[in-house]
């Protein structure tokens, strides 16, 4: 079992259990694995693009896998957020479509363009996670099995749910790499660890330094740390205040933005 306590979320062998007690809770979604999301109380605001999403108690979205998103998990009056999440490994879809009868897959299916779904509820999707809130509410563990069983189970709602779900999860192609600085360039002020990095421009974390090391004399740490703060030098000279300019950045500390800001530039950012 993982905990992180300032996210408030237990994971167990891909399901995700999450609970905030803040008003709002803004994350980046960079996860490589499609992704059904199911909230108890609460509400989840996704942003896609032009587009946004508002999913409420009882209700449950598929997110797919290796696109960026911004997502709102809020408190509703009283109550808190509380949702489930389950990440689709690769491995768990391969070895579910081994065991299919290729003859009930149907064929020529279209794939949306879409990113996120979402779900209609139905009797086999809002049970399966009634099923999960037990460890949710105990804190208990489930079984690497029992955890399995459910991804299955996940999966089986899905395919329920639309047909169109039969190409989206099984295409196990390998992605496109994405170019590296083009990536990095609009996306250098969000929090994203090097493996989710590594992840969105199709490539492993080994891959993604070896790569980054052909374009770059600089660590990709001090790459986004100087991006950030070529950014903040800009906004500060335009007016803004400091503090805002940390957070807009990427910074979360003021101190560690300050000390790095000095650094680079021989001056704190309050006398620019």
């Amino acid at each position: 079992m993982e905990q992180t306590e300032k996210l408030r979320t237990i994971s167990y062998s891909g399901i995700f259990l999450s609970c905030f007690s803040d008003y709002s809770e803004k994350c980046i979604h960079a996860t490589p694995e499609h992704t059904l999301v199911y909230l108890y109380s609460g509400e989840q605001v996704i942003e896609d693009r032009n587009k946004k999403i508002t999913i409420k108690a009882g209700e449950c979205a598929f997110i797919r896998r290796n696109h960026r998103l911004t997502m709102y998990k809020n408190s509703n009056g009283e109550e808190l957020y509380k949702g489930i999440s389950l990440a689709f490994k690769r491995n768990v879809l391969r070895e579910f479509y081994s065991k299919m009868n290729m003859a009930d897959i149907p064929k020529n299916l279209t794939i949306p363009d879409d990113n996120v779904f979402r779900i209609k509820p139905r009797v086999d999707m809002t049970s399966l996670f009634q099923s999960l809130q037990p460890y949710f509410d105990e804190d208990m563990k489930p079984s690497e099995s029992v955890a399995n069983l459910k991804l299955q189970e996940g999966i089986y709602a899905l395919l329920n749910n639309g047909e169109f779900f039969y190409p989206i999860l099984f295409d196990f192609t390998e992605p496109w790499k994405v170019d590296l600085m083009g990536f990095l360039g609009e996306n250098y002020m969000d929090e994203l660890t090097m493996e989710q990095i590594a992840a969105y421009t199709g490539r492993s974390l080994a891959t993604f330094k070896r790569d980054f090391k052909k374009i770059s004399n600089l660590s990709p740490q001090k790459w986004l740390i100087k991006k950030r703060l070529e950014a903040a030098y800009t906004k500060l000279k335009a007016g803004k205040k400091v503090q805002e300019v940390c957070v807009e950045v990427g910074f979360k500390n003021p101190s560690h933005f300050s000390t790095a800001f000095k650094k680079q530039y021989g001056i704190p950012p309050t006398e620019v």
